[in-house]
């Protein structure tokens, strides 16, 4: 079966949870409103703090709000994307040679950025606070963004969590009636890919799970078999079971 005509049902949880990437290109056709309003169904099953569920999506697709508030977002997006590129070196080092990781990463950036307006859907993450701004809110909020990407992924569909909404909060707030009770936790941009999911690079999870103490080695730790990594992992084709990570 083709990712195109993908059943939800043919991609497992734990297959879902290794292959759900950041999709940041999309085709230029809408997500049919049954798949949107399935993939809202699974977010929203989300847990909450006392199961208070006080998360909220606000929706935008082609309405007249959300053709203003994608603009609107789109200069956001555009100038955190700058201030990045230029914060993080993007264009120096190993950005400079068009081929290395670092400047197709730059590229599908700029790509996304320059194009935001087109996104098929975008999705405000929200969470109406019932108790003081805190550290811990987010625990609220994000497991049904989590389920809302895992969602999109068995649809067929993908997104990106951002936070770039933030340099035009006040006037997309004012733009869309949100309450100043309430708090934008994320933007989400999604739709169908331009290209496909597939395994995610990360750490060894020898490097992020500790046994016992802070800093405990886990030798029970062990990625499964074909697990690709980060350039933060061991080279490639080193053998994940002598891998022995360097303790102080």
């Amino acid at each position: 079966m083709t990712e195109d005509a993908v059943d939800p049902h043919e991609i497992g949880l734990l297959d879902g949870m290794a292959t759900t990437r950041a999709i940041r290109r999309y085709r230029a056709e809408p997500i049919p409103e049954d798949v949107l309003s399935s993939i809202l169904w699974y977010a929203t099953r989300a847990p909450s703090g006392s199961n208070r569920q006080k998360f909220r999506f606000i929706v935008l697709r082609d309405g007249p709000g959300a053709t203003k508030a994608k603009a609107l977002l789109g200069e956001s997006f555009r100038a955190g994307w700058n201030s990045k590129r230029s914060n993080d070196g993007y264009d120096g080092g190993s950005g400079a040679a068009d081929d290395s990781p670092k400047a197709r990463m730059a590229r599908a950036m700029q790509h996304f950025v320059d194009h935001f307006e087109d996104t098929p859907v975008v999705i405000l993450a929200c969470l109406i606070r019932y108790r003081p701004e805190n550290y811990a809110e987010g625990a609220s909020v994000y497991p049904a963004v989590q389920n809302l990407m895992l969602a999109a992924r068995a649809h067929g569909y993908g997104g990106v969590i951002t936070g770039w909404h933030s340099f035009v909060e006040e006037e997309l707030r004012e733009l869309l009636g949100v309450p100043d009770d309430v708090a934008i936790h994320a933007t989400i941009p999604m739709g169908k890919p331009v290209g496909r999911h597939g395994p995610v690079r990360r750490r060894p999870i020898r490097e992020l799970v500790y046994d016992d103490e802070w800093d405990g080695d886990a030798p029970w730790a062990v990625d499964p078999e074909g697990t690709q990594f980060t350039s933060a992992g061991p080279k490639p084709g080193t053998p994940v079971e002598n891998v022995r990570l360097n303790r102080n």
